[in-house]
């Protein structure tokens, strides 16, 4: 089903003569993102900006709201003040998008929340408002599945958390003790801590475990930029890379990179450039008054050292 709605949107944006329509002259499209400074979301405004490209009449404007969500929302704000055709959140907190919502609804602007599910989406979205991503029901299900079939079923894991107010990293570590819970993968959980998507901590988080002598089987991280500061951790620890699993979720340049060289042992890819192009279409097609589904899914894919190469 998400598979279909995926397609059915994007059937509906190919339309010949859609984007050339005059209804879509002059169309500005406002974007505020969590942060400028994330890889993972650097590819998903790269999408973003490539969607945008694709049709000379659309003017992108561009936010970063430097993972302050009251910022964001002053953001918002500003873009409805300057009268924008259609808004582009990537959301700083879940949870805290009521008032933005709420702003855009009431100023009849549409909005595309993109990557990061607003709170509203599980309760419905309002008219005028839709969400592109890919479902993290999945995410982190399919990488804990993964890394449980190389662990051979049992062994001890830790687990790197993203921000412990994102949905995704909430949802990717649920995803992760559901399936370690299950008769078929008897997998102690002995740690989980948030590292923050950043490098830097996870590698210190990492480093901190090690030297209180914690012993784990699999390093499972809620993206690949903790899997790879969990795995430098390891090798200047002078540990063998072959004796723990190392997981991660996005499937980026650099995890791939990582993975290339034997550091990471699997990743889920999120197509985060198809999100961003997705999310322009949504935004403009909405701004035209066209119909577009509430909730577009673009899905996960596992990725591992035999197939990685599909995804370079």
């Amino acid at each position: 089903m998400r598979q279909l709605l995926i397609t059915t949107a994007l059937c509906l944006f190919a339309a010949p003569g859609l984007l050339a329509s005059p209804a879509f002259a002059e169309t500005k499209v406002a974007v505020s993102m969590t942060s400028f400074d994330n890889p993972f979301l650097t590819i998903l405004l790269n999408g973003i900006r490539a969607g945008a490209a694709k049709d000379t009449t659309i003017e992108l404007l561009t936010e970063d709201a430097q993972l302050d969500p009251a910022k964001q929302l002053s953001q918002v704000e500003n873009f409805i003040a300057n009268g924008v055709d259609a808004i582009i959140v990537n959301a700083v907190d879940g949870d805290a998008t009521a008032a933005i919502t709420q702003a855009a609804r009431n100023a009849k602007i549409p909005l595309v929340y993109v990557n990061h599910p607003p709170a509203e989406l599980e309760s419905g979205l309002p008219d005028g408002t839709a969400f592109v991503g890919s479902n993290e029901l999945d995410s982190g299900t399919m990488e804990a599945d993964a890394a449980c079939k190389l662990m051979g079923g049992k062994g001890r894991a830790v687990i790197l958390m993203g921000p412990l107010e994102n949905h995704a990293a909430l949802t990717r570590t649920k995803d992760v003790e559901a399936v370690f819970a299950r008769p078929d993968c008897k997998i102690e959980i002995i740690e989980k801590q948030t590292a923050n998507w950043n490098r830097t901590q996870a590698q210190d988080l990492t480093a901190s475990w090690l030297t209180a002598g914690v012993q784990f089987d699999a390093i499972i991280a809620n993206n690949d930029e903790m899997a790879i500061g969990a795995a430098q951790a390891l090798k200047s620890a002078g540990i063998d890379m072959k004796s723990i699993v190392i997981a991660g979720i996005d499937a980026t340049p650099d995890g791939l990179a990582a993975m290339t060289s034997g550091d990471l042992d699997l990743t889920v890819f999120q197509n985060a450039t198809k999100q961003g192009e997705v999310a322009v279409q949504t935004a403009v097609a909405m701004a035209s008054g066209k119909p577009t589904e509430k909730a577009l899914w673009v899905p996960f894919e596992l990725v591992t050292p035999d197939n990685m190469a599909s995804y370079k």
